[in-house]
Parts: C-alpha cells; structure tokens; sequence
C-alpha cells in the first residue's frame, strides 16, 4: 500500500528534536533557497526550492518528529510477538551451525564427496539469502504471519527430506527447502520488529534476538558433535522437529499483526510483482551457482561457469530495470539504495555474513583435521568465537539506543574483525591454544558490534517507508555474504591444498575429498606422509584465513563512507500488533 495510507493509525515512537535541530533545519533549507544552483525535483518536495517561511515549516513538520510525544514501551502483545519471534529464531540458528561438525560422518555414510558436502552447507544458505528478499516483499500484502507460517511449515519439510534422506541427492533438495524457509524466518523476524518498535528502540529489544541467536549458534556445533559421537547424523535434522511444532504453535497464538491496508485476497495477489520475483530467484540463483562452481568443480573459464554468471547478471540487470520502470507495484523498492552510505552499509552486511560463515565452517574443520580433534572438541574450541559475539551485539544495541549514534560501533568493530582475521592467518600445525582463544575472542566481540550497528546502520539511513524492505536488504546481503565466502573459501583451500600436495609429490585428490579424508588421517600413523598432508591441509586454511582478512580490511574501509543519520524516526509501518 501506499505510504499515505500507512500514516492512517497514529504512530509510535519517541522524540528528541531540540529547538537547535529546528534552527539547524531551517538555516540549511535557507540556504538551498538562496542557492542559484539549488535544482527543483519532482520526486523529492525536501530539495524544492521554497518561496515563503510558510512553506519551510510545512516542510519541516512533514519529517520533524514533534518533541512532546510519549516515550515508546511495548504493549503485551508486542512483548509476546518479539518472544515468540526470538523461540522460533533460536531454531534457525541452531540449524545453521549444527551441521558444521557433521560433514564429515554424513559424507562416509552416503558416500559423498567433498563436492556434494560443500553443497549441502551452500544450497541452504544460497535459497536462504535469495528468497528473503522476496519472502519480506510478499508479506507486504499477503500478510507476514501468513508468510510466517509457510515458511515454518517449509523448514519443516526440508527438515523431514534431510533427516531421512537415503542420498545426497534428496539431501540437497532438502536443504533447499529449509533454506527457503529459514530464509523466511530470519527476514521476517528483522521486518515484524520494524513494523512494531520504533528505530531508536529496537536495537534494545532486537537483543532478545541476538541472545537466541548467539544460544543456538553456540550449541549447535556441540550438539552436532555429541550427536555425531554417540548417535546417526540424521538427528541433527530430526531435532528440529519439536522446534518447528512450537513455532507453528507461537505464530498461530501470538504473532497476530493487523494490515493497514484493507485488501481483498486478489487485490492482494495482484498487488504482488511476481515477475520481479521470478527474475530476482532466477537471476541471484543463476550467479551464485556459477560463482559455487567456479574453481572447485571447474574452471573459472569453462562453460559451465560462465554461463550461468552471465544469464545471472544479464537476469539480474533485466530485474532493475522492470523495477525502476515497469513495475506497478516493485518488489523491491530501488530507493533503499539511495545514498552512498546506504551501499557502503550493505557492503558492510555481505561483509560480515562472509566473514563470520568462513571462519563457522572452516575452524572446525581446521580443528578436526590439522589438530585432529572430534566433533565436540572442534565444536567447544570455536566457544570463545561464538560466545563473545553476544556481549558484543548486546553492549552495541544498550549503547546505540542511549546515544543515538550507531557508526563509531561500525568503525570500532571493523577494526577489531580485521585484527581477529588476521590471527587466523596464524593458525598451522603448530598453533598454541592460548592464540587460537585469543583470535577467536578478538574476532567474536567485532563481529557481534558489526551485526547490530550495521543492522541499526542501515535502518537510520533509509526513508521512513522504506524501513523493513531496507532490514530485509541488510538480512539479504549478509545473507549472501554467507554461500560467496564458503564458495570462494573452498575454491582458495581446494587450490592451495593441491599446490602444497603436489609440492610434496602427493596425490592432489585428496583435496578434493578433505572433508571424508579427515577418518582416513586418523587411521594413519605417526610418519613423513602424514605430516605431509597436515602441512597441507594447514596451507589451505592459511590461503582461506587470508582471503577473510581482505574482506574484513574491505568492510572497514567501506564502513568510512557511511555519513551521520538521526535515529529518532517516526515508526511508519504496514502492520501493527493486533490487540
């Protein structure tokens, strides 16, 4: 619906504009009036010339938050909707991390590859980030707990294919499914809170988010270990079964949310740019495929790369264009990447997401195979990592909302992402655990100060109306940093492990299945060939841990063009929590 109609119910939120904000305001719209350069624009009436006083404080009422309105608090269905959001994330994030210390199992039992293991942590993180976007757009007219419960009822059957899958085959559909679905999950977790709580607040009571977030990322690598130690690896799919009966029972109960807009079911339909749809799955699914591709199962040259990145970007090109001029009703709004502050904080998501996947997938890998540690002490070793992100996203959210500032945690926090990478690059075969700890702490706490400051980032610098598709784009981006960091990680380990083994004039397919290879170490003894592929396998994790300390030097140097944006915004929202 159009914006106008949102403002219908009166909005909540709490103000801090001073008399010096409406002085400031005012002496800047003086100057673009007597600036003979000041160009007229049709689509924007706050960069018009003005003729009179009156029409300046026309202007400034449209986007000054009057300061004598009531501080914001949460009624209590709002309480139970951010609870019942914060149970069903703990679920995602429990399945996002469980499978890492799996692989391995799972690829000796169904008689895998290294190829197909890598594509099943890809496929569900590919349809993951690539349908949020579209989940968050749909929503917007058919409703989000409608989109809610379909995407709960979709994880749970991407769940039921992977717990009983009898190949690896029907293992990737499932893990397609349930990324579709968790994919939903996450997006509409970061929309929902932007429908119901007011910018300055919501990196507060986002926390709750956070908190189950980080719980189940931290319990799913031990749990994924004692479950590969004791018991078959299709219970890591099968746990998720209780989770997703409750979810569906928190979504129906409490996750009630009224439309301002009064639709019918095909005016809802037809409201939906489902060709901008198509062409978005298509074009982002095409690219990502040819870039998974590339450098582990073919060359970057061959056919089989290329083209599908080339039918991805010509695709994805076609998309922009139907959105900017076509579409009546866009999927995507063009106008979330307004500014360059708004594309830098983007960057700054694909960052993040990037970095933080590479060093989820590869550390316990690297523990299990160059350390020769199980499942669960792989898991427990990458602790420090995971449990320092919390108090991180935690001391960022409390202080975001006392100050109204959100890029010094941007800047600090990218400082401390390019610090902690960098230890990693020293992780070898004769690694001291004293630095292993201090690496992965280093690279937690800035990793959790970057995933709410950029997320509160992204939200104070796009328009009012704009504020949940923008969320949603910043889920998205991170999102999509996750597949392109595995996908390139593996490329760079797969290519530096071979260069190293056949330095030693070893056989290179064992790169090529490192991940099944890892039993076959433990089986050998002590000697000159196993010492050999040890080395190896320490030159391709350095070549990764480099390649994510580049990333993490781009993120901070992207976070410098990010320009200062007021979090005291009006909460303009399609939906509110129904009472």
């Amino acid at each position: 619906m159009d914006s106008a109609n949102s403002m219908e119910s009166p909005p909540k939120y709490e103000a801090s504009i001073t008399p010096k904000d409406l002085e400031f305001e005012f002496n800047l719209f003086k100057t673009q009036l007597d600036s003979p350069t000041s160009q007229a624009s049709p689509k924007s009436p706050i960069q018009t010339p003005f003729t009179s006083l009156e029409k300046i404080d026309n202007e400034l009422r449209a986007f000054v938050v009057v300061e004598t309105l009531p501080a914001w608090s949460p009624t209590r269905q709002e309480w139970f909707i951010m609870v019942s959001l914060s149970i069903i994330s703990l679920m995602v994030a429990l399945d996002t991390t469980i499978l890492v210390g799996v692989l391995p199992s799972m690829a000796a039992d169904l008689g895998g590859s290294s190829v197909d293991t890598f594509w099943t942590g890809t496929s569900y993180l590919l349809t993951s980030a690539v349908f949020q976007p579209v989940i968050a757009s749909i929503s917007e007219t058919l409703g989000r707990q409608q989109l809610l419960l379909f995407s709960l009822f979709l994880f749970t059957i991407g769940s039921a294919m992977c717990g009983f899958a009898p190949s690896f085959q029907v293992m990737l559909g499932g893990r397609c499914i349930q990324g579709v679905g968790g994919g939903g999950i996450i997006t509409l977790t970061q929309v929902i809170f932007c429908d119901i709580v007011p910018l300055r607040q919501r990196p507060t009571y986002f926390a709750m988010v956070l908190g189950t977030w980080s719980i189940g990322t931290i319990l799913g690598p031990v749990i994924g270990g004692l479950i590969t130690e004791n018991t078959s690896w299709r219970w890591v799919f099968w746990i998720n079964f209780p989770f997703c009966g409750l979810g569906l029972i928190l979504a129906i109960v409490f996750v009630k949310l009224n439309s301002m807009a009064k639709l019918t079911l095909i005016e809802k339909l037809k409201r939906t740019d489902w060709i901008g749809a198509v062409l978005f799955i298509g074009g982002v699914t095409s690219a990502l495929i040819g870039i998974s591709w590339a450098g582990t199962q073919y060359s970057w040259t061959s056919p089989q790369v290329l083209v599908p990145l080339i039918i991805g970007l010509v695709t994805v090109v076609a998309f922009v264009f139907w959105e900017r001029h076509v579409a009546p009703h866009s999927l995507l709004p063009i106008s979330i990447f307004y500014c360059s502050s708004a594309l830098a904080a983007f960057y700054c998501a694909f960052a993040n997401g990037l970095v933080l996947l590479v060093a989820l997938y590869y550390f316990p890998f690297y523990a299990m195979s160059v350390r020769g540690a199980t499942a669960i002490k792989a898991g427990i070793d990458f602790f420090p990592c995971l449990f320092l992100c919390l108090p991180g996203s935690v001391m960022v959210a409390a202080l975001t909302t006392r100050l109204g500032r959100f890029r010094w945690a941007i800047w600090i926090g990218w400082v401390i992402i390019t610090i902690g990478s960098g230890l990693f690059i020293l992780f070898d075969t004769n690694l001291k655990k004293p630095v292993m700890i201090a690496a992965q702490a280093v690279l937690g706490i800035g990793v959790g100060m970057v995933l709410t400051s950029v997320n509160v980032g992204v939200q104070a610098i796009s328009k009012e109306e704009d504020s949940a598709m923008s969320a949603s784009m910043y889920g998205f981006m991170r999102s999509l940093g996750m597949p392109v960091g595995i996908a390139l990680g593996g490329t760079i380990f797969q290519n530096a492990m071979s260069a190293k083994l056949d330095s030693f004039h070893m056989p290179t397919s064992i790169a090529h299945d490192s991940e099944s290879y890892v039993y076959e170490l433990r089986r050998m003894t002590d000697g000159i060939e196993k010492t050999n592929i040890l080395e190896s396998y320490a030159h391709g994790f350095r070549g990764v841990f480099i390649f994510m300390t580049a990333v993490a030097g781009s993120g901070l140097l992207a976070s410098l063009f990010i320009k200062k944006f007021n979090m005291n915004k009006a909460l303009v929202s399609k939906y509110s929590a129904r009472t």
